[in-house]
């Protein structure tokens, strides 16, 4: 019987964004009608303030992610060119490295140094990347998709309280908003740890718990601004 295990780590680049985009998406816009309908304004105010959020949103997060995801990708680029040069100009003290790296992770130093002269030889600088450095190709930085995938799940996750808001009456828009946003995002944490191999309880509480409390706290700054005004 063959066995087939599959892993899950070649989606954490895409997969942080997504999540991280469309929860900011349902958080942030529903905090925001829910603040604005607190101060007993129109449904016209709550729309376009929730549009404008929006697209200054998804504006932020796909600007955010790439400027932040292309740090990293420099960092990891410089570490290759570093690792590149030292390759060419000391190659047997980055073989000697490579053997020592393998023999505290348990192999006999023979065996490390058998391994780390064949490994070299097919491709030694991926070697060292992944051996060395930590750096993995399914893994490494992608800055255009991470912003891609942050600014359309941030649109998508804000798309559902502003439809909310604009569907149900004007009278019924804080609770509806508040309702709906936490079973989005208890969808939103199952589906994310569903795609990760995570628990989906504990993903979908962590995910609600903190949504909801982001919620009551701009409810109540709406509501002590709307008394005043």
């Amino acid at each position: 019987m063959s066995i087939h295990e599959e892993h899950r780590t070649h989606r954490v680049g895409w997969l942080r964004a997504a999540v991280l985009g469309a929860n900011d998406g349902i958080v942030s816009i529903a905090s925001l009608i829910i603040g604005v309908a607190a101060a007993e304004t129109t449904r016209n105010d709550i729309l376009l303030a929730g549009v404008a959020g929006l697209v200054a949103g998804a504006m932020s997060m796909a600007a955010g992610e790439y400027v932040s995801v292309s740090s990293q990708s420099d960092t990891e680029k410089a570490d290759l060119e570093l690792e590149k040069r030292s390759l060419e100009e000391n190659p047997d003290f980055e073989r000697e490295e490579l053997t020592n790296i393998y023999v505290q992770r348990g192999m006999t130093p023979q065996l490390a140094g058998e391994v780390a002269a064949q490994l070299m030889a097919h491709n030694a600088l991926e070697t060292h990347a992944r051996d060395e450095i930590g750096i993995i190709e399914g893994a490494k930085a992608r800055p255009i998709q991470a912003a891609i995938a942050s600014a359309g799940t941030f649109t998508i996750g804000a798309a559902l309280p502003l439809l909310t808001a604009w569907i149900v009456p004007l009278s019924h828009v804080i609770a509806a908003v508040a309702i709906l946003s936490i079973v989005f995002l208890a969808a939103l944490g199952g589906v994310a740890a569903s795609a990760g191999g995570a628990p989906i309880v504990k993903a979908s509480v962590r995910v609600c718990f903190w949504g909801a409390l982001a919620m009551a706290l701009t409810a109540g700054v709406g509501r002590l601004f709307g008394v005043i005004a």
